[in-house]
């Protein structure tokens, strides 16, 4: 009798704890997404300044005045003389203070918190900032964000390239490289109203100012009703730019050795001398242009000399191979590594626009050999650089078609048009 009890004892606790489970467990549901109920709060945003945290903190911008070294800009902040000359010493391959220089702009942030690092920030140029951590101490670089804008020009010539792209909102780097581009096909000199181009490239702005341009993409120009296109190619691993019949518009030489400037006098046989005030030969050709402006090597070559002497004043030669050397003179100061011997590229620049020796006023007599006899640079037949291979012409043609499709999309304005982020 026991027997039976126990095992109907069992059978019905068995059946209430399947009646218990099955009434208040609610089932799964296969394939059922199930809802989570836990809140996970959202992280707060910090409010970062060059990538530190700034909540609770003292900010100080301020510039550099004439004459100022990291020891008498951090002075007022309490910084202790034994960490800033700790920091000039260990920050030297990343950033040598003794270049803090006049009317650039530094941050100097201050914890309330005097447990938290404080921070000197200095930005040595408008893509750059240097973090300076007073309190470990600690030195890094850091590039600032950086938005890349696809321009697409158009305009008409009215005045002169200079004026009518600048008036389109393109900045001076812009036109050089365009000039530059197109310095074997058109004389900038002699542009007529009514000639046009078009040109599409990048812009780099950093905190809404334009800090720099990259190469441009394509280009077009109108002189006189006869157009030329520049297709950029990479051919030998080099980009370069070919005409629409894939011959090359780069040249062994640069077409002037300053940037965008303006012709003042030629090569000739017979000039009236402004200072010695006689007629003598005048075996160069006089670029026009502010103290200062860059001097360029026309092409690559080795410096001959890059000396002082007499009416030529401060001067650079330059052997490019055994055919051509070019010479530059009246320079205000010689290119800084610019000696005997050196290599240097074509674009380098080895001085500076001035007036020393005998010169009435700042500009650069440039002088041109051709086997060893002074030639009027602005006549000679200057070589090429290769055309697109022949391996290399398809390939060529499909790039210049998408180009051209681009180029004849944009219209001619005389306003500025408007920014398109990449």
């Amino acid at each position: 009798m026991k027997k039976y009890w126990t095992f109907g004892g069992l059978f019905i606790i068995t059946c209430i704890a399947f009646w218990i489970y099955d009434g208040n467990v609610p089932q799964v549901q296969e394939n059922e997404p199930q809802e989570l109920e836990a809140n996970v709060p959202e992280p707060e945003e910090e409010n970062l300044l060059y990538g530190i945290n700034v909540d609770d903190v003292d900010i100080v911008e301020g510039v550099v005045k004439r004459n100022q070294t990291l020891s008498t800009i951090l002075a007022p902040f309490d910084v202790p003389y034994q960490i800033i000359d700790e920091i000039a010493k260990k920050s030297k391959d990343i950033f040598d203070v003794k270049k803090i220089a006049f009317n650039k702009k530094y941050t100097v942030l201050s914890p309330r918190d005097s447990t938290k690092s404080k921070f000197f920030v200095y930005e040595p140029n408008r893509t750059e900032f240097v973090v300076f951590n007073l309190s470990q101490p600690e030195i890094y670089k850091e590039n600032k964000p950086m938005e890349i804008n696809n321009r697409e020009i158009g305009g008409t010539i009215s005045s002169s390239l200079y004026v009518n792209m600048t008036e389109l909102g393109l900045g001076p780097d812009l036109v050089d490289q365009f000039a530059d581009l197109y310095g074997w096909v058109v004389d900038f000199q002699r542009l007529q109203k009514g000639d046009k181009f078009k040109v599409i490239y990048k812009e780099q702005v950093v905190e809404d100012q334009i800090v720099g341009i990259e190469d441009i993409e394509a280009a077009y120009f109108e002189h006189m009703g006869q157009g030329y296109h520049a297709i950029p190619f990479e051919q030998n691993g080099i980009i370069s730019y070919f005409d629409e019949k894939g011959n090359s518009l780069k040249k062994a030489f640069l077409r002037d050795p300053l940037k965008f400037s303006r012709i003042s006098s030629r090569y000739s046989l017979s000039r009236f001398h402004p200072v010695q005030k006689r007629y003598k030969a005048h075996l160069g050709t006089d670029y026009a242009a502010p103290r200062g402006t860059e001097i360029r090597a026309v092409g690559d070559g080795t410096v001959l000399e890059a000396t002082y002497r007499g009416g030529n004043g401060n001067f650079v030669k330059i052997k490019h191979n055994g055919t051509y050397t070019t010479q530059y003179l009246h320079m205000s100061k010689i290119g800084k590594g610019i000696k005997k011997g050196t290599r240097v590229k074509q674009g380098q620049v080895i001085g500076y626009v001035g007036s020393t020796g005998l010169a009435t006023g700042p500009h650069l007599c440039f002088r041109f050999w051709k086997h060893g006899k002074q030639v009027d640079w602005l006549k000679e037949e200057i070589p090429p650089a290769e055309p697109i291979a022949e391996e290399n012409k398809l390939a060529f043609e499909q790039v210049k078609q998408e180009k051209i499709n681009k180029l004849m999309a944009i219209q001619y304005t005389n306003k500025v048009p408007l920014l398109t982020s990449k």
